[in-house]
């Protein structure tokens, strides 16, 4: 078998050969009349009429010798075989001599049918779009180290159809999602990416800096505190699609760059937003998959019925046997985090490791719609308080087949309490604790204009795309996921 180098060789030997004859490998334009999609479509009439169409494509199979050669050419949208034969394609010899898999051509020619009924072009005349200078993966094995398919996704996606149908799948998520929102009155915004103070997450940011300003600047971790201040500005149902970054560990769940839905709504509260978010993921589930039930990691998971509900701290005691998880110590929260093989770190709070064991012990469990509710106020700065009880805030999550795919609350208003939970974060940060947020006085000072009491959703699209195209990793729903350079 020839190696890279000498079929690559070999190619440029052909390029030569074009650019010797005057044509030009890599023309500006298409003159393509037809998609191959339209020519499938529209294929009865086109054949009946014997007009000369144009088509083009990536050239990915070549069968036959001699007088005759069978083309496949896929555009992206479509199929469709061509037919060159010596009697009837223009140069069919230099055709021969120059033509590879994976070059794109374009032909002109007329319809018909071959005897084993497939629909193909008669090619009168053909012309190299783009010479290809490297071979493509065989097409029934493809790429099979994970690194490399990631790596060179668009590799992936030309050998592997599964792999484009999961992107065209996410692709048609995002569009249901905007479609809904913006039939419930919402409207789509943006925010900044580059922000003085990281805020509306608790999570480790990246720093950079801007040389004209002078100025260290950090990328966004979360949109929410500039989308509430579109709340004070009198906008009362805003969303923003929103690439997030968050220097964290990578695993099936997590990459440091990653893509949610947030939105807000003015004179709302968390209950509500349960509501909207089981009305939103029945039309996104049926729209995407045609149905409403899916199956993930073998699990049957039904969208029509009524979502569960239980409450945070009796998840805990269910499956972590923490009794009265509510009133435990920090010291005794550590004992209990080494027995499931938690580090626990300096600045690590009683919240902190609670969340820790929760992720451990129970996400995984909740297979099933489940919001979980109620939780501890010290774990959500930015979450309203119940008044009845001020230890727990009104904020849940929602999760399905063990991924978490919500978090949500009623949203904090009081600029005082605000204020006071910030400083609390500034503590838990000189105690140790990297990813306690900013005390952002900005948006203090902004609330304290008034701001509405309001509901606040964060909706993961890249783990909503593993739930529903079955992905087992996070990584095979980002087109381009964060990888070490390659050596």
């Amino acid at each position: 078998m020839a190696s890279l180098e000498e079929i690559r060789n070999a190619r440029l030997e052909k390029l030569r050969l074009l650019r010797g004859r005057g044509i030009d490998p890599y023309p500006i334009i298409s003159r393509r009349t037809y998609t191959l999609a339209e020519v499938k479509k529209k294929f009865e009439s086109l054949e009946k009429s014997d007009k000369t169409i144009t088509v083009s494509g990536r050239v990915t199979a070549l069968r036959g010798q001699g007088a005759v050669f069978f083309i496949d050419l896929n555009d992206g949208e479509g199929t469709l075989q061509a037919l060159a034969k010596k009697d009837s394609t223009n140069e069919f010899d230099f055709f021969e001599k120059v033509i590879d898999i994976g070059d794109f051509i374009e032909v002109l020619g007329t319809l018909f049918t071959t005897k084993r009924g497939e629909k193909t072009i008669n090619v009168l005349k053909w012309e190299m779009l783009a010479k290809s200078l490297r071979p493509l993966p065989e097409k029934w094995h493809g790429l099979q180290d994970t690194e490399e398919r990631f790596r060179r996704r668009y590799l992936d996606l030309l050998s592997s159809p599964e792999v484009k149908e999961r992107f065209m799948a996410r692709s048609r998520i995002v569009s249901s999602i905007r479609g809904f929102l913006d039939k419930k009155g919402f409207v789509e915004v943006e925010t900044p990416v580059l922000q003085h103070l990281p805020g509306g997450a608790s999570a480790l940011p990246f720093r950079t800096y801007h040389n004209f300003l002078d100025i260290d600047l950090h990328l966004r971790i979360a949109p929410e505190l500039y989308l509430k201040e579109l709340l004070i500005g009198g906008m009362p149902k805003v969303y923003e699609v929103s690439r997030n970054f968050r220097n964290e560990g990578i695993d099936v769940t997590h990459n440091p760059e990653f893509t949610t839905v947030e939105w807000y709504e003015s004179f709302s509260d968390a209950k509500e937003q349960r509501l909207l978010i089981e009305k939103l993921l029945r039309v996104v589930v049926k729209k995407v998959t045609g149905q409403n039930k899916i199956t993930y990691q073998n699990n049957k998971i039904d969208f029509s019925k009524k979502f569960t509900v239980v409450s945070y701290y009796d998840l805990l005691e269910k499956y972590s046997g923490i009794k009265n998880p509510a009133q435990i110590t920090l010291e005794e929260l550590r004992t209990h985090a080494q027995k499931f093989s938690i580090t626990s770190e300096k600045g690590d709070s009683v919240e902190k490791l609670l969340d820790a064991i929760y992720k451990k012990t129970c996400r995984g469990n909740l297979i099933m719609p489940t919001f979980v509710v109620n939780y501890p106020t010290k774990a959500l700065p930015l979450a309203k308080r119940f008044s009845k009880n001020p230890d727990l805030v009104d904020a849940f999550q929602l999760v399905v087949g063990g991924l978490e795919i919500v978090k949500a609350f009623s949203e904090l208003n009081d600029p005082i309490d605000q204020e006071e939970r910030f400083l609390e974060q500034e503590k838990n940060k000189a105690a140790g604790d990297k990813e306690a947020q900013s005390n952002d006085k900005d948006f203090v000072e902004a609330m304290e204009y008034g701001m509405p009491p309001a509901g606040g959703v964060g909706l993961s699209i890249d783990r909503l795309t593993m739930l529903l195209t079955n992905a087992h990793n996070i990584r095979e729903v980002i087109l381009f996921p964060t990888l070490r350079p390659k050596q």
